[in-house]
């Protein structure tokens, strides 16, 4: 099996959602699709993330659709720079605007499949859509922005330095 974009671009990464070295995190992992269009990931949620009984807490449907959509974002911008993910320097996004849509409950005990890509131009900030899907059944819908950046600059920035 291929190696995960998040295993590739930040192995030492510690979001929860999608941090490879979390040691308590989701451990999310987004691989491209064989039709090089879309960026997928699977999750199974663990019974602590049920929202009512048997179905999933929204605010995890919306983790996962803010962390692949934004490695879908930073996949997207490698290919545009003709590089592949985890060739120096490292590309970074983060999240500028997140849009979820609830269509029908998510099912508990059930993995959800994620399908994302870029709608329009890669650039600075690029959308995302993304879709979530519990077997065949569309549950939820991401449609988000994400936005490329220097993350210590960022960071600098969040802390007043």
């Amino acid at each position: 099996m291929a190696t995960a974009l998040q295993d590739l671009a930040a192995p030492d990464g510690i979001c929860y959602g999608c941090g490879s070295a979390h040691p308590h995190g989701l451990h999310i992992k987004s691989y491209w699709h064989e039709d090089g269009v879309h960026v997928v990931a699977t999750h199974t949620p663990d019974p602590q993330f049920t929202g009512w009984p048997g179905l999933v807490y929204g605010g995890l449907i919306a983790m996962l659709v803010d962390c692949h959509s934004n490695w879908t974002a930073m996949a997207y911008h490698y290919r545009a720079e003709g590089r592949e993910p985890g060739s120096l320097p490292r590309i970074d996004c983060v999240t500028g605007r997140l849009g979820v849509e609830y269509l029908k409950p998510t099912p508990m005990g059930v993995p959800l499949s994620l399908k994302a890509w870029v709608e329009g131009p890669v650039e600075r900030k690029s959308r995302v859509l993304c879709e979530v899907r519990a077997g065949e059944v569309l549950t939820a819908r991401g449609d988000s922005v994400f936005v490329r950046v220097d993350t210590a600059r960022l960071a600098a920035a969040a802390h007043g330095r």
